[in-house]
């Protein structure tokens, strides 16, 4: 009987464990199948590109793992049971909402995560959000439809919403195009990233409300934390990401934020035979701090994952790679970006890359991650090996940091 591996959610870190597992384990010996809700591999990196009207390259899961010994069910988790080992879904292809139940020896949980109105009244009613495809495309009409000189706020200072913004601004300059921050205008970069930042925006025409509490969202218009308000035709909340609730339903430890605990293999510490990876994950790098949620940190994830899980299956050695970031690469509009590179526990050094260099640094970035996405089973050296025993469930994981 072949060992059963379910990999729950198709995102970067989903898919390039499933094909990495596949890379790195007989086929003989494992069942790896792949569940996912949409057909597409979704690149969400490149979403604010959809949401102005640019058309993404059509990526079919079936196509990407054919071939490749990956079995791609197309179907929404409704529950998972970590004490039976068994995922709940209801199948994508007319099911009529009939509910079927998977057994796994072996899962790895990489459902992400989706946008977070923070709690901030009017948001969800209100506000547009880029975190998925559906919600991208939702924006996209909206934008189709404003005329010249109308008003668009995006919420959040981060990363998504520093791309956001300049998308926007660039792809519709008759638009007014602003950004509210509860901090300063990219006051995480080095200085060179912050003046070169600063430039872009006054290039574009954005406004930047720097150090503005965002209280409330209405139709016409973002209300702030002084009772002042910033009028806007279309809002785009970008103030953070939430996990997907079902960890939290479950008996796996949790942080405070619904995010699986993880040890340095991406295992969970209290329930050894699931792997949580990419934003689901909780999992701990360099200098004690939680990676955060970002294709830089599930793709290693991902990595790591597949390869512990092969080592065990088959007796080999575990992987003992530290987990580091090296940059953070922004895009700002088509024709510009930002790299700027940081220490191990991804704080700011002085050296940035900016321009065009830095955008089409960016753009090789993405194509990179969709290409190994793409290409389950290329560019890994092939070392599939032979499952030494089927593994009994073995005792709850020691805590280890990365």
């Amino acid at each position: 009987m072949r060992h059963r591996i379910i990999v729950l959610g198709a995102g970067y870190a989903g898919a390039i464990a499933a094909g990495r597992l596949a890379r790195r384990l007989h086929r003989d010996d494992v069942a790896i199948t792949l569940v996912n809700a949409e057909s597409d591999f979704v690149e969400r990196v490149r979403l604010h590109q959809l949401a102005v009207g640019q058309d993404l390259r059509p990526r079919p899961l079936n196509g990407m793992f054919a071939g490749t010994g990956v079995d791609v069910r197309l179907a929404k988790v409704t529950g998972v049971d970590v004490e039976r080992g068994t995922v709940t879904v209801v199948d994508a292809d007319g099911g009529r909402g009939q509910e079927h139940e998977l057994e796994y020896d072996t899962l790895v949980y990489a459902l992400g995560s989706g946008w977070s109105d923070q709690g901030v009244p009017g948001s969800a009613e209100h506000a547009h959000e880029i975190a998925s495809r559906a919600g991208a495309l939702r924006l996209r009409e909206r934008l189709a439809l404003l005329d010249a000189g109308r008003p668009v706020v995006v919420v959040g200072g981060g990363l998504t919403g520093l791309e956001a913004a300049t998308e926007i601004a660039e792809a519709r300059p008759e638009l007014r195009v602003a950004l509210a921050a509860r901090g300063g205008l990219g006051d995480w970069l080095s200085p060179r990233g912050r003046d070169h930042l600063r430039r872009v925006f006054g290039r574009l025409g954005i406004t930047a409300y720097e150090h503005t509490e965002v209280s409330g969202v209405r139709e016409d218009r973002v209300v702030l934390a002084d009772g002042t308000s910033i009028e806007a035709a279309v809002t785009v909340w970008t103030t953070g990401f939430a996990v997907h609730p079902l960890a939290r339903a479950t008996a796996l430890e949790v942080s405070g934020s619904g995010r699986i605990v993880v040890d340095a293999t991406m295992r969970s510490v209290s329930h050894p035979d699931v792997y949580a990876i990419g934003d689901a994950a909780q999992a701990i790098g360099p200098g004690d701090k939680p990676l955060r949620m970002s294709c830089a940190s599930g793709t290693p994830m991902a990595w790591q994952a597949a390869d512990a899980i092969a080592a065990r299956l088959t007796g080999g050695k575990l992987p003992d790679v530290p987990l580091r970031y090296v940059n953070q690469c922004v895009s700002l509009g088509r024709e510009d970006g930002l790299i700027q590179y940081v220490t191990a526990d991804d704080r700011a050094v002085r050296a940035a890359l900016t321009g065009r260099l830095a955008a089409l640094y960016k753009e090789l970035v993405c194509k990179g991650a969709a290409w190994a996405v793409a290409h389950p089973l290329l560019g890994i050296p092939a070392r599939r090996r032979r499952v030494v025993r089927e593994p009994v469930r073995p005792a709850p994981a020691v805590k280890a940091s990365l």
